[in-house]
């Protein structure tokens, strides 16, 4: 492929590849079911009982991880059954989490090894009470303390416009991504959400985008401002139809093959347009979301409508920016505290011979 680049290849892979989607595949995953509690089967139970209770499937499918995780290292260990499981097995699994560094060599974050630790305290329970084991071994379990850490700080506008001039506007694809960066720091929207829009959820004449079953399976109405308009206007106008294949694909921005992005490919796309933007902060869609309230913050937006913005059910979750944020204390600083102004120099007094 020596010699293409951008829209010219996405053309010449197309006609290769014959609808392949390279790195889309789930790995699959096999585990006994020898008996009727076996893990394998109460955890499909489990799945099932929470989608009928309208969990989000980004939830369940982090619960999916979660079990595969431990089941795999159960079955390692001759656990296959849910009476097999005992306290001292579970405390050994967390004890495992706490050591376990994966293919990143980074250890798991704690908040992560509350995830499943809390997870497998539900899944159990849960099991005791449809009276598939007598007891529940994880009723006693501590979960690890939880950390305050701030976020990485946000962008400053000069590193956004860095960034915005990374992808190619002259070429079909890089004018897509311009415009995917553009709604992404515009709205903030969750990378999911950003990859879930659809056509008519983006009404550029009113300058708003509907957000439809974002976390927590709720809707809302966010603002989508004057220039991220602009370049989703230039996106369908010049850019959507060359990328459709199947004209019944709702989604708004298409990937190379025609169909909707898979966020953990767009995410990989956002991370290497910050290293060649020379950017060295961690994250990348989260990275702009986070930019995108605390520019507001800093703006003097009222915290409850960042937190209408962003989707957060609760108050402190939002609250977290007006932490991040120390323009505003800098300025107080730099009014009240006697250090913060400048002093006339004064002649220092010479000492006595």
């Amino acid at each position: 492929m020596a010699g293409r680049r951008g829209f010219a290849a996405v053309a010449w892979l197309r006609e290769r590849t014959l609808g392949a989607r390279g790195g889309q595949d789930k790995r699959s995953f096999s585990f006994l079911r020898h008996a009727p509690d076996a893990l394998a089967i109460c955890a499909e139970d489990w799945l099932e009982h929470l989608r009928t209770r309208n969990y989000a499937e980004e939830t369940l499918t982090g619960r999916l991880f979660g079990l595969k995780s431990f089941m795999l290292w159960a079955e390692a260990r001759d656990v296959t059954r849910a009476c097999e499981v005992t306290r001292p097995i579970l405390e050994t699994y967390q004890r495992f989490l706490a050591r376990h560094e994966p293919a990143t060599g980074r250890r798991l974050a704690w908040s992560t090894q509350r995830e499943r630790i809390g997870m497998l305290r539900d899944w159990f329970r849960w099991l005791t009470r449809q009276n598939v084991i007598l007891h529940n071994p994880a009723s006693e379990l501590e979960l690890p303390r939880t950390e305050k850490r701030l976020p990485v700080a946000a962008l400053t506008p000069g590193e956004v416009a860095r960034l915005f001039a990374v992808p190619d506007v002259a070429d079909p694809l890089g004018l897509r991504d311009r415009a995917m960066l553009e709604v992404l720091y515009a709205t903030g929207l969750r990378r999911s959400e950003l990859c879930r829009l659809e056509c008519p959820d983006v009404n550029t004449e009113r300058g708003t985008v509907t957000v439809r079953q974002g976390k927590g399976n709720k809707d809302r109405v966010v603002p989508l401002g004057p220039r991220a308009a602009l370049w989703v206007e230039r996106y369908v106008r010049q850019v959507r139809g060359r990328l459709l294949i199947d004209t019944r694909t709702p989604a708004l921005f298409l990937t190379g093959y025609g169909g909707p992005f898979n966020p953990d490919v767009f995410s990989r796309m956002v991370s290497e347009w910050m290293a060649r933007a020379g950017l060295e902060k961690r994250g990348s869609c989260h990275l702009l979301r986070h930019t995108c309230a605390t520019h507001m913050l800093e703006g003097g937006a009222d915290i409850r409508f960042i937190q209408q913005l962003l989707g957060h059910e609760k108050l402190e979750t939002t609250a977290i920016y007006t932490e991040v944020t120390i323009r505003q204390l800098l300025e107080v600083h730099a009014r009240c505290h006697p250090s913060g102004k400048l002093l006339e120099a004064r002649p220092v007094p010479e000492a006595s011979a």
